[in-house]
């Protein structure tokens, strides 16, 4: 059984966001949260709280053990870009480009990826 949990939206850039979240695919969700924890890049915090989410959400929905879970998929996708002018010299303006994610993370019980892995 697999619990999902997502957040849209989030306000770090897709690439910054991939490359924490390239750090805690296929480890077991206690292991994650502690390289969350101390993980010194700005988008550690808000995939630690999707990971949290997708706890919770294995716990209270299917009745999983919190202790046997392991992340199965865990990926960023890139949201909407607000644009925005930066004045410059002689009337100029350059474009800003604030770019969004949507970070996603899928976390399922011990036995269901070992099944996984079988077929």
């Amino acid at each position: 059984m697999e619990a999902k949990a997502q957040a849209r939206r989030v306000g770090i850039t897709p690439m910054k966001a991939r490359r924490v979240v390239d750090l805690i695919r296929g480890l077991p969700t206690e292991e994650a949260q502690a390289v969350l924890q101390f993980a010194p890049q700005g988008a550690s915090e808000p995939v630690l709280k999707v990971l949290n989410s997708a706890i919770a959400n294995a716990a209270n929905n299917h009745s999983m053990d919190e202790r046997e879970l392991v992340i199965i998929e865990a990926y960023v996708d890139e949201g909407p870009t607000m644009k925005r002018i930066q004045p410059r010299a002689q009337g100029r303006a350059y474009r800003i480009r604030k770019r969004s994610s949507h970070i996603t993370i899928v976390v399922a019980d011990a036995e269901s990826v070992a099944d996984r892995k079988k077929v």
